[in-house]
């Protein structure tokens, strides 16, 4: 079953409190998603471990109910 967008959008911000998250669904059906995050949390993090962060949130649902989300991360602009 397609993971909903809000669903998506909700765990991330629960996971990571500041973070402004934008979803976009790449198909239309439910399964392939792009997720731009934005948070101070990700400050002087790797790309990898800002992603890390992201799945974590996410809770073991990637690659389970969610199957395709392509992840941007970045820190606020001053």
């Amino acid at each position: 079953m397609p993971m909903d967008a809000a669903l998506i959008e909700s765990l991330i911000q629960e996971g990571i409190p500041d973070a402004k998250v934008t979803i976009t669904d790449l198909r239309g059906d439910g399964d392939h998603y792009a997720a731009h995050i934005i948070s101070s949390a990700f400050e002087g993090k790797s790309r990898v471990q800002q992603h890390q962060m992201v799945y974590k949130a996410l809770r073991g649902k990637m690659g389970n109910e969610l199957h395709a989300l392509a992840i941007q991360t970045s820190v606020p602009e001053e």
